[in-house]
């Protein structure tokens, strides 16, 4: 059976180890392992992108512990997986189609585009 083009961005199989990483099989075969840190620190949310388009880190906050885990997963509709973290975070959605794309550029890109910040020394805009 020949993948269809679409098939990459559908999930065919979900593993969650709390403690460790989310592996996602898509319908093309290719297996993703997110490590939960990673997705975290990644958290595609408005409040965390907010952080990050300041130019400050979404996670750990300040006096936050880096000892993270999944409390809670379910599936956004079609779209995504929903998450509740150890440290009180539930808001993001991780669409399949931003994992994917994370996962095929070796997770060296953002999982989303954050704009980026304004340079108050040069006053250029981001």
């Amino acid at each position: 059976m020949i993948a269809e083009p679409e098939d990459r961005f559908v999930p065919a199989d979900i593993d969650i180890t709390r403690d460790r990483d989310v592996t996602v099989v898509f319908a093309d075969g290719e297996r993703a392992i997110f490590e939960v840190g990673e997705l975290r620190g990644a958290c595609p949310c408005a409040s965390c992108r907010g952080w990050r388009e300041r130019g400050e880190v979404a996670w750990p906050r300040p006096g936050q512990s880096d000892a993270i885990v999944i409390v809670h997963a379910e599936l956004a509709g079609a779209f995504g997986l929903s998450i509740d973290w150890n440290d009180g975070h539930s808001t993001g959605i991780y669409a399949w189609r931003a994992l994917r794309r994370w996962w095929d550029a070796d997770m060296a890109l953002p999982l989303v585009i954050d704009p980026v910040p304004d340079d108050p020394a040069t006053g250029a805009h981001g």
